[in-house]
């Protein structure tokens, strides 16, 4: 008996689809070029040329990330036009954080069967926070792997590369007690704690299509790199903190020095109504929020009490809604969120402390 010979395509990838796409995404990949990048697609690796982007004596710093369990309402919903923002927001955030300008981008694409529509939709998606960013895409892998996830599904990671001048680096040394904490507001819940709005949504049995729940829930995470790079360059913000897993609680003591305690007043912005309506959804404890949202601020940019009317300002120019929610105090590394907030749409008013070290 002649047996059939056997294919790629029969065991359900196909190489001409992958073909098709890198095709399909060229245009968007080159609406990303920037000095030291044309942004093209094909070769093996993507280069970039920094002495064309203007840097002398550079650090280069990296980041990664993915978007997480947000996918999931993604594809339950049909809707992939912000994941890719998502993607590059995770990882360019991170980087303004150390002070580096993001400069360019590779992303990871993985699925059980490859529909070209929903790629071209997420790749756009990424250009579109590149463009945002800053930062050229000048590369990724699509990775067709059938029976590692069901067909409709993929998986998004991205890597992201900056440089920032030696002497120009973030690390929040100089923080000091008597610094201003300032909040810039977020998007929405951004891309973290997904498994538990996830949970929420499932034992309550809410509908994602009332009220919008389903839009407000996918809303891309902000990038905040355009608005706050000027100022990192200028020296005027002293330390940077992106909110995103951990929350509040656990990640403005990342960038404090010893003998520093970021003390933050909830009742100094009001919690959207989104939080609210999962943290009563869930019977979120106050501390749970605190530590697994951003309950509205997306990053903390700390600066020296002088300087706080100034930076809110130019930072308010930049598009950024700006919130005073504290101060530095001398004590343990840590973080207090702490205040009753009647103005919030919430049952509970809630203090919580969290130190390190």
């Amino acid at each position: 008996m002649t047996q059939k010979p056997m294919t790629y395509a029969d065991a359900g990838v196909s190489i001409a689809a992958g073909n098709a796409l890198v095709k399909a995404i060229g245009p968007h990949a080159r609406s990303t070029a920037r000095p030291g990048a044309d942004a093209e697609l094909g070769g093996f690796g993507g280069l970039f040329d920094l002495k064309a982007a203007g840097y002398d004596d550079p650090l280069l710093v990296a980041a990664n990330d993915g978007v997480g369990t947000k996918l999931k309402l993604a594809i339950e919903l049909g809707r992939h036009d912000g994941v890719g923002i998502d993607l590059v927001a995770m990882c360019a955030n991170d980087l303004i954080v150390q002070g580096a300008e993001p400069l360019f981008f590779l992303d990871y694409y993985a699925t059980g069967k490859l529909d070209n529509a929903v790629a071209v939709e997420v790749v756009a998606s990424i250009a579109d926070g590149c463009r945002q960013a800053g930062c050229a895409l000048i590369g990724g892998e699509t990775a067709e792997m059938p029976g590692m996830y069901a067909e409709a599904d993929y998986d998004l990671a991205g890597f992201c590369v900056g440089a920032v001048d030696r002497d120009k680096v973030l690390t929040g040394a100089d923080i000091a007690p008597g610094d201003v904490i300032l909040g810039l507001a977020s998007s929405g819940v951004h891309s973290n704690g997904f498994s538990l709005v996830r949970q929420i949504i499932d034992e309550r049995g809410w509908d994602l299509a009332a009220d919008d729940l389903g839009e407000r829930l996918l809303a891309p995470t902000r990038i905040y790199v355009r608005a706050l790079l000027p100022l990192v360059q200028a020296r005027r913000i002293k330390g940077l903190a992106h909110i995103t897993g951990g929350g509040l609680l656990e990640n403005i003591p990342r960038v404090l020095p010893d003998g520093c305690h970021a003390r933050v007043d909830a009742g100094a912005w009001e919690l959207p109504s989104l939080f609210a309506q999962l943290q009563d959804g869930g019977s979120v404890a106050a501390e749970e929020m605190a530590r697994t949202f951003n309950c509205g601020i997306g990053m903390v940019a700390i600066v020296d009490a002088d300087d706080a009317e100034e930076v809110a300002a130019k930072l308010t120019r930049a598009g950024e809604t700006v919130h005073s929610i504290g101060r530095i105090e001398a004590g343990p590394r840590g973080c207090t969120v702490s205040g009753l907030a009647e103005s919030w749409d919430s049952p509970a008013a809630w203090s919580a402390t969290h130190n390190h070290g």
